[in-house]
């Protein structure tokens, strides 16, 4: 059976080429925020482009926070879909999901290092996690100004001025800071990684 993904249409973006990548894959994808097509959902994306502030106030007069909490089967955040995974957000003060325990903050400037970090940057990643399957070491796609940090949820790291989480994973919740969607061959095989994980 092909695997259902259901875009959480919460305010983000690059829905389109989210969807084409999938659909490349062998999926059915379609974006919404009914709460039966996300139920129903074999996987379940957030993905995010804006600010944190504008993210979780969709999340919320759409009713999803209750509704993304209670999903059984595999859920990827990216970029700001990750971020808001976490219980704080600096950006914007905002309290996140709590999905994953941590802060995510802003990273940090210095002399070289401009914020935002826009760019292909490489990954350093467990090659032993499924979300990383036959990936390793490889360059993903980064836009974005604020990161979580190392943790024991960090599936794989990134340094930019600073070491941060490149990916986090917690029970059915994935999330990765780049956009696998913008980063080429490697990109698309973690999105089929993520299509053979099951609830």
């Amino acid at each position: 059976m092909k695997p259902n993904v259901l875009l959480l249409n919460s305010g983000g973006s690059n829905y389109t080429s989210l969807q084409a990548a999938f659909e490349r894959l062998g999926a059915r994808c379609e974006a919404s925020i009914d709460p039966s097509l996300i139920q129903n959902a074999s996987h379940v994306v957030l993905p995010g482009v804006g600010s944190a502030g504008a993210a979780m106030q969709a999340i919320a007069d759409n009713g999803l926070a209750e509704i993304i909490n209670g999903l059984q089967q595999p859920l990827l955040g990216i970029c700001l879909g990750m971020q808001v995974l976490f219980e704080e957000l600096e950006e914007s003060a905002v309290v996140g999901l709590g999905l994953i325990p941590g802060k995510v903050s802003r990273l940090p400037e210095s002399m070289g290092i401009r914020v935002p970090h826009m760019g292909w940057n490489s990954v350093s990643s467990q090659p032993e996690h499924p979300l990383f399957a036959g990936i390793n070491g490889a360059d993903f796609y980064f836009v974005h100004s604020y990161a979580a940090p190392i943790s024991p949820y960090t599936i794989a790291g990134c340094m930019h001025g600073a070491a941060f989480s490149a990916a986090v994973a917690h029970r059915n919740f994935f999330g990765v800071q780049f956009h696998p969607e913008r980063s080429g061959p490697q990109g698309l095989k973690l999105l089929a990684n993520f299509l053979e994980m099951h609830a």
